[in-house]
């Protein structure tokens, strides 16, 4: 570096940098290195900044005074640097030449600091609010200025005048724009305009959050501190980002999947034999895999060598989730991999600082250098290790996202045949306990590379410690590796056959929850709790088989460091006499082992998560794998004719493996006409509805349906929200639309009786309404939605007569609010059929007859059939029917119905079976429902009129809400709960686990210890090889007994998890099956699912390796501290601050 600096200024002085109480660099080293290390990563980084900034423009920032001050600090650093270049000059001339040091630095520093000028202006045209390449040059020219500044001072005050006063006067100007720029950096910049505007009233500051903020997680520091001061809740977190959203999410999930499932169906894997196909047209109503980009598969095939059919490969979920998450995924791994590096240098300083211990004639400036590096080296590494956390603990969220949305989706358009295969209870545990696994797998996924990484980073510094002697401990590492395969199959096919009775049990428990009134009534609790618990029995018996294999692999994991240790550390001293154990070695050795236990403790809980992953995986594919109806199976387009809804030879199956359930349908409906759909029951009504819905498995025939369809089933689905949430569907509220819909389905007087009027909550399924009531909601529902066509089932049986009558005259009818739409009503009710335009009648899954009324009944075939079958059904009750009918007109005087029969007397050909059939309608007395409390608008008519003052009185804001939302417990967890867990594993069996935990420490410790004092021995060579034997003998001793109690105790927490498991199942099951009937009837029958699900496995495997982490990580921390104190009493004095402040900051 002569060239550089000149003869007079030396690059490197040892002993005026290390061997010096008064340490300092020379200086061509500041004016050089130190100079230039900003620099050059600045313009490093400038390419790929620039190219970033260049393809992500956030918005435009307005020039702030911050950005103007940023700027002007910015031009007077270049000033500041090239003024030093310009004196360098200066002095050339005046006869004074210098080293070229003096000239290329000034040059590199002026020039970086236009570059960092130019990427403050260019940042700001890009909208980034905060810059972490600046920041990181910032920080660097401050670090590496801190050395000449210090520098300079102490020639300063070691000389009388100061030699060069322009360059000391520069660099400190320079010093102090640097520091301010540093400072400046850390503030954020307005937000920038023209960007998508974040309406969000709560949104995650992490979003706006600035470099130095994101780096340290100082974002998160406002709620840490409102936790302090209150108990969290739901509402004080802040809103989800919306790049992890569920809208974002899943779509971009389902994107993925779809490619696979297209690639999956073009590289068919063709069987071996040779075969000719000779496809048909495509009819099939469903697309194979779900896809919707496929073709179906040929219906006819003529096999010339072999009757195989061609099979297509399964898509990769894996793949699909990987193209998904696994780019930001691999972020998190980037910071893994240097998280594991920075991890080795820590022993390689204690080893330094061991040395520096025992050297006498050293600077103590090297102890206190070492160990500041070694605490940077730790914070380092914590800030890296938690980001790399953050990373997985984003990416586990998105992909159980993703695939519950996945899944929820698939839900809703698999064909009727999958359903049979995919129960309730697979689908819900699919959402809550396979979704879940991916979840808690992906937090330590990198633990497969990163484990053996570790191990082999710690094998190699092992090797040079030790030398070869550490081969013997790889050896007890290899032979590890079989046995753990070994509980890795088994505990594989324990989790198939799990997750099996798992769903029968969550299956059962659904029908249970769905059925729980009748179950009570007929007090049938006991014997069904005996049938859940059957199956219970058979899940705790596998999971028993996994826990205690797991309890083997834990053993075998956890004895494993120290195995290795004491092969490593035997070899070592046997092999050679001239091989001395001391202090150096053995506690560089055993950072090194403890650094190697993390990995070999992971490692095996990984490839278990792995497994258990695999085997959702496995299901959570095949489920997304099943067919799906094809919504291209009824045609939506065909604007080209008359006819609104169209099925011309339609043959039609619930399932491909069935028989047809409807053959041979021709109908033809026209634009705004009434057709009315009769039969008997069993015919197939229902089953043309869902034909036209695209519900079922088209065999045969083309479908058509112009325009928006409504569909009212025979069963109304009512959701747990308002009566008017439930008409409203999500449009927006048109008051005077609304009023006149309520008035059409005669839900006015039941608002009047109603508590909240339409604002009153509705229970789950309608459980508050009448049966009458929660069919005139859907038919409310589906006329506010103002669709085109409506297919209407059977939608007057759940009413009463005269009710039945209003609706279809201000409804359905030819004079009804609907006129003019397209109406398919499928009914029994044979008085309203003059009224239809046309009729068909269904006859064992055929249409029979399709004509007027007047014509049908002229023809004297199956519908006169079936009128004269209704009427002779009705001919007994006809004297009970007009007592009922003349009631109805005392309780309701100005009622229509005798209005009614005037108009039906006249319109009606066949007076006789209509009038007979009219009156078998009204004479049907319906109590809508089994709910007492709320009754038709017909037996409410006195009521009405009793309370109306007092219900019109009422306030619906301050009626009570019907169904609660879920609480959850918040502030630290109660001891209670703790107890509670206690008590279900046994207070004797929880006192023991502790107890042989405390015993295994003490054992780890007794090995500590004596190795300690193995090392002492390294004074004395002959004491080393006189005692050598016994010193590995009692450390192996000592060893093989705390293997031995972590087994032990391994075990005995299996034993007491799955005993805590069963008791906590079987006191909820009681406590469920004797709960109440108003408590089914107010809480969502989800919400008590998730207890036998998600919370059940939370219990089941959750919460058994907490408590094990737990008990571990205690004892482990307690021990250390007390080998410490017993060596280092002062310690102790350190210990009390320090635990009162993590008790601080873990209760308060």
């Amino acid at each position: 570096m002569d060239w550089l600096c000149g003869p007079e200024l030396p690059f490197w002085v040892t002993n005026e940098t290390l061997h010096t109480n008064q340490p300092d660099l020379p200086e061509c080293f500041q004016l050089s290195v130190l100079s230039w290390l900003p620099c050059a990563f600045l313009w490093a980084a400038f390419p790929v900044y620039l190219f970033y900034l260049k393809t992500n423009k956030k918005g435009y920032i307005m020039m702030s005074l911050l950005n103007r001050v940023k700027t002007v600090f910015g031009l007077f650093l270049w000033i500041v640097c090239w003024t030093d270049l310009f004196y360098t000059f200066h002095e050339l001339r005046q006869g004074h030449s210098q080293p070229p040091i003096y000239f290329i630095t000034p040059l590199v520093l002026g020039m970086t600091m236009l570059l960092a000028t130019f990427l403050i202006q260019y940042e700001r045209l890009r909208g980034v609010q905060s810059s972490g390449v600046l920041f990181i040059f910032w920080f660097l020219s401050v670090v590496c200025a801190i050395v000449p500044f210090r520098s300079k001072i102490l020639k300063a005050s070691s000389q009388s005048d100061v030699p060069d006063k322009l360059r000391f006067t520069t660099f400190y100007f320079y010093f102090g724009l640097v520091v301010c720029e540093l400072i400046l950096c850390c503030f954020n910049e307005k937000p920038p305009l023209f960007s998508d505007v974040v309406t969000d009233p709560n949104p995650c500051p992490e979003t706006t959050a600035g470099f130095l903020s994101t780096v340290t997680f100082w974002w998160f520091t406002s709620l840490a501190i409102k936790g302090y001061k209150m108990p969290l809740e739901a509402k004080d977190l802040w809103s989800l980002n919306q790049r992890d959203s569920s809208k974002v999410m899943v779509p971009k999930f389902l994107r993925e999947w779809e490619k696979e499932q297209a690639k999956a169906k073009s590289e068919p894997n063709l069987p071996n034999q040779a075969a000719y196909a000779k496809p048909p047209p495509s009819t099939s109503n469903h697309t194979a895999g779900g896809g919707e980009l496929g073709e179906s598969s040929p219906e006819e095939v003529e096999v010339l060598l072999s009757s195989q059919k061609a099979t297509s490969r399964q898509p990769s979920f894996l793949r699909a989730l990987i193209k998904a998450f696994g780019p930001y995924f691999l972020i998190g791994s980037a910071f893994k991999l240097l998280q594991d590096v920075i991890t080795f240098i820590n022993p390689q300083l204690l080893r330094m600082l061991i040395s520096f211990t025992k050297q006498t004639n050293v600077p103590d400036w090297w102890g206190y250098a070492l160990a500041f590096l070694m605490f940077f080296t730790a914070l380092l590494q914590t800030l890296i290790l938690h980001h790399h956390f953050q990373y997985c603990f984003i990416t586990g969220m998105n992909v159980r996202t993703a695939i519950i949305g996945a899944i929820y989706r698939k839900a809703l358009v698999i064909t009727n045949a999958a359903k049979r295969s995919s129960t309730v209870g697979e689908i819900v545990n699919l959402m809550s306990v396979d979704a879940q696994r991916f979840m808690d797998l992906t937090t330590f996924l990198n633990m497969l590379w990163s484990a053996p990484l570790q191990i082999m980073l710690a094998l190699y510094f092992l090797w040079q410690n030790l030398g070869p002697s550490v081969l013997a401990g790889v050896a007890v590492m290899i032979m590890l590796i079989p046995f753990n395969a070994f509980i890795a199959m088994k505990t594989r096919a324990y989790q198939v056959e799990q997750m099996q009775y798992k769903d029968q049990r969550i299956k059962l428990m659904n029908e249970i929850l769905n059925g729980i009134k009748v179950l009570k009534l007929y007090a049938w609790e006991t014997s069904f709790k005996e049938k859940v618990l059957a199956i219970r029995q058979k899940e705790l018996h596998v999971l028993r088989k996994t826990a205690y294999l797991g309890a083997a692999s834990t053993m075998a994991w956890t004895s494993a460091p120290f195995l290795v240790a004491l092969t490593s550390f035997a070899v070592y001293v046997t092999v050679d006499k001239n091989n001395i154990l001391d202090a150096e070695k053995a506690f560089v050795s055993l950072s090194l082992f403890n650094i190697l236990r993390f990995p070999l403790n992971m490692l095996p809980q990984v490839i278990s998560g792995l497994v258990q992953a695999s085997v959702s995986l496995k299901r959570i594919q095949s489920f997304l794998s099943h067919d799906e109806l094809d919504p291209n199976s009824v045609d939506r387009k065909n604007a080209g004719t008359e006819f609104s809804v169209s099925i011309v030879n339609g043959k039609f199956t619930w399932s491909k493996e069935d028989a047809p359930v409807l053959h041979n349908i021709n109908v033809m409906v026209p634009q705004g006409s009434l057709l009315a759909v009769v039969g008997h029951v069993g015919c197939g009504k229902s089953s043309l509805i869902s034909a036209l819905l695209g519900d079922m498995e088209k065999l045969e025939g083309e479908v058509s349906v112009r325009g928006s369809v409504a569909y009212v089933p025979q069963q109304a689905w009512i959701q747990n929200a308002t009566l008017r949430d439930n008409i409203l569907f999500g449009k927006n509220y048109d008051e005077r639309k609304y009023r006149r819909v309520l008035d059409a389905c005669a839900l006015t007087p039941d608002l009047e009786v109603l508590p909240g009027g339409d604002m009153t909550e509705i229970g789950e399924k309608g459980i508050n309404l009448s049966g009458g009531q929660r069919q005139r909601v859907s038919l409310a529902r589906a006329l506010y939605s103002d669709t085109e066509v409506y297919l209407l089932d059977d939608p007057l049986s759940a009413v009463d007569a005269h009710v039945s009558k209003h609706i279809f005259d201000n409804l359905i009818g030819p004079e009804g609010l609907l006129k003019g739409k397209t109406r398919i009503l499928v009914t029994h009710g044979i008085s309203f059929l003059p009224q239809v335009d046309n009729i068909v009648v269904m006859v064992d899954g055929r249409v029979s007859e399709m004509g007027s009324y007047v014509d049908l009944f002229k023809q004297n075939g199956a519908f006169a059939e079936f009128l004269r079958n209704y009427a002779l059904e009705d001919i007994v009750e006809e004297d009970e029917a007009t007592e009922d009918l003349m009631d109805e007109e005392e309780l309701f005087p100005d009622d229509v119905l005798s209005n009614h029969h005037t108009d039906m007397v006249d319109n009606e050909p066949v007076i006789n079976e209509a009038r007979k059939s009219f009156l078998r309608q009204i004479s049907i007395v319906s109590s809508e429902g089994d709910n007492v409390r709320c009754r038709s608008v017909r037996r409410h008519g006195c009521s009405q009129r009793k309370h109306l003052e007092s219900q019109e009185k009422k306030n619906p804001q301050e009626v009570e809400k019907l169904i609660q939302a879920e609480t959850a417990e918040t502030g630290r967890v109660k001891t209670k709960v703790y107890l509670e867990y206690a008590k279900a594993v046994g207070p004797l069996l929880s006192v023991i686990i502790i107890l042989l935990y405390g015993c295994q420490s003490a054992a780890s410790i007794g090995a500590n210890i004596w190795l300690s004092q193995w090392t002492n021995d390294a004074a004395s060579v002959n004491q080393t090889a006189e005692n050598v034997n016994m010193r590995v003998g009692v450390y192996a001793a000592l060893g093989i007994a705390q293997g031995i109690l972590v087994m032990i105790s391994s075990f005995t927490l299996a034993m007491g998890n799955i005993g805590a498991a069963r008791k906590l199942h079987f006191n909820l099951l009681a406590n469920k099956l004797h709960t109440p009937q108003s408590f089914f009837d107010t809480t969502p029958i989800g919400r008590i699912i998730n207890r036998f699900s998600k919370d059940i496995y939370v219990i089941d495997e959750a919460l058994p390796s907490t408590v094990l982490m737990f008990l571990g990580t205690f004892f482990v921390s307690l021990s250390t501290m007390i080998v410490i104190i017993s060596s280092t009493p002062y310690f102790a004095i350190v210990i009390v601050p320090l635990a009162v402040i993590y008790i601080f900051v873990q209760v308060c």
